[in-house]
């Protein structure tokens, strides 16, 4: 049953963000929507709510249908409400007193601890707000549910409670994502987007299987470009042959025989569609500057506690070689961020002393957190560059653009800079750091998927060293090759992160 059919579709807000745009959504469907990083997913979601009018093309849904959506950010006129609350406010003025209990349902489908239920949003972390919002939509029991990254902000854990989720709504509820998460998107789609410019296609696949599909057609789509422009080319030379044997022997035939040759070439290259070639948001390098020490840390039986000195688990006798990627499993609370936080002190303050940690004195680190802290939001992008580094205001800009940034950018205050824009600066803010030991957590936050490719790529390209804690599955798959896992109360290393990650799912 077709719910939602959309015709020619097309949005240009400068520049076109996507043009003859047609996707029928039918009851059941599980539609990923994947584009790089302001190409136009959250767009065309509102385009389907109604919110935004397309610049071209048409969106007819079926009679009386209500569509829910859930945005990336609250709204901050919800800030001070608590959570209940929000998600009771979303019923129908009418409904309040009578439909209440639809609220202790959603809430309870997804966790929702008591404790959590009466806690203002402002006072929630970003994953819980996220349920919050999540939460609201579907109490008022909508007909097709869009998401926008419902994954930003959450752990392992709630991400594994959000596929089995949406893996357990009626099957006729039909729900469009846009997302990041390639591990997610697997989880809990059928059929895959790809938001082009132009001509964007669709694949009744989940997202791994679709994009090799892509790739697929795109290279035939290129190679048979290719092949029609050697053949323009070709009838152009007989055409230039013919052309002169006529003049010479004043044969009106080969006179006609070349204009028809060249109408020919003229039409081949008019048909011939260039393969589609994927706009960068920015480009991601790194650097690995090297060290001749073998050991790069030693790990002896550290203890890391919490701030107030409860023992949240011990190291024992670990090292860090040269090398090495190692991927930090455990669950939320476990005290990966506070091993990190101890790492980070002992090799950019040695003198300081860390208990049970000791860095080879030639290290040079790079951090990254998943806050991005370390830009400051009242500075501006080119004014974070040229002060750290041994840069001018030349070389400083063509640094930028090369990460994405056009001139507005570089003089736009840090803070008003989307968080894909943000991990950009912060990745070039780590390359031009040259450091030989990456310690990163959370390093793909924001990043779309094209932005995690490329930040895998140049960690085993430059043979990195490096530690690093992430939600991101398919980036732990990808990039790991050691993997330490915090496990009652003491920090093992296992073959791999299959184990831990179905426990969570689990």
């Amino acid at each position: 049953m077709t719910l939602i059919n959309i015709r020619n579709l097309g949005v240009t807000l400068g520049n076109p963000l996507f043009s003859k745009l047609n996707l029928v959504v039918n009851a059941g469907d599980r539609i990923g929507l994947v584009a790089a990083n302001g190409r136009g997913k959250s767009t065309l979601l509102a385009c389907i709510t109604g919110a935004l009018e397309p610049t071209e093309g048409e969106i007819t849904r079926s009679r009386g249908l209500t569509v829910g959506h859930v945005a990336q950010n609250v709204p901050p006129a919800l800030f001070d409400t608590p959570f209940y609350d929000a998600v009771l406010q979303a019923l129908p003025a009418d409904q309040v007193e009578s439909e209440c209990w639809r609220v202790d349902v959603v809430l309870e489908s997804l966790d929702v601890p008591e404790a959590m239920r009466q806690r203002v949003l402002k006072q929630l972390s970003g994953g819980w707000q996220r349920l919050a919002m999540l939460a609201r939509t579907w109490v008022a029991e909508p007909d097709v549910l869009l998401l926008d990254e419902p994954t930003n902000h959450l752990d392992l854990e709630k991400i594994a409670q959000l596929e089995g989720w949406l893996n357990t709504l009626p099957r006729d509820v039909p729900v469009i994502l846009s997302s990041h998460d390639r591990a997610f998107l697997d989880a809990t789609t059928n059929r895959t987007l790809f938001l082009r410019p132009e001509q964007s296609p669709v694949f009744a696949l989940p997202y791994t299987r679709a994009r090799v599909a892509l790739d697929e057609a795109d290279a035939s789509e290129a190679r048979r470009y290719e092949r029609d422009m050697k053949v323009a080319e070709q009838l152009r030379k007989q055409a230039a042959k013919l052309n002169n044997i006529g003049i010479n022997s004043g044969s009106d035939l080969l006179v006609v025989k070349t204009k028809q040759l060249k109408q020919r070439a003229e039409k081949l290259e008019d048909a011939a569609k260039p393969a589609h070639l994927e706009r960068s948001a920015g480009a991601i390098r790194l650097a690995n500057r090297g060290t001749h020490a073998k050991v790069l840390v030693t790990l002896e039986d550290a203890a890391v506690t919490t701030p107030d000195g409860t023992l949240l688990f011990k190291t024992g006798r670990q090292f860090i070689c040269q090398g090495d990627r190692i991927v930090l499993l455990g669950l939320n609370g476990a005290g990966k961020s506070r091993l990190v936080s101890m790492l980070k002190q002992a090799i950019e303050r040695p003198e300081a002393g860390q208990d049970g940690i000791k860095a080879t004195p030639s290290l040079v680190l790079g951090y990254g957190d998943q806050a991005l802290a370390d830009l400051a939001d009242k500075d501006t992008p080119i004014g974070t560059i040229i002060r750290r580094f041994d840069v001018g205001d030349q070389r400083g800009r063509a640094l930028l653009a090369g990460s994405g940034m056009t001139i507005d950018m570089q003089a736009k205050p840090i803070g008003q800079l989307s968080g894909g824009q943000k991990a950009r600066l912060g990745m070039l803010v780590l390359r031009l750091t040259e450091p030989n030991f990456y310690l990163l957590d959370e390093p793909t936050n924001h990043l779309d998927i094209e932005g995690q490719e490329a930040l895998e790529s140049e960690l085993m390209a430059h043979e990195a060293s490096c530690l690093l804690v992430s939600h991101d599955r398919s980036f732990v798959r990808a990039v790991g090759n050691r993997f330490w896992l915090i496990e009652k109360k003491r920090l093992v290393e296992v073959d791999s992160p299959e184990g831990f990650l179905a426990s969570v799912a689990r």
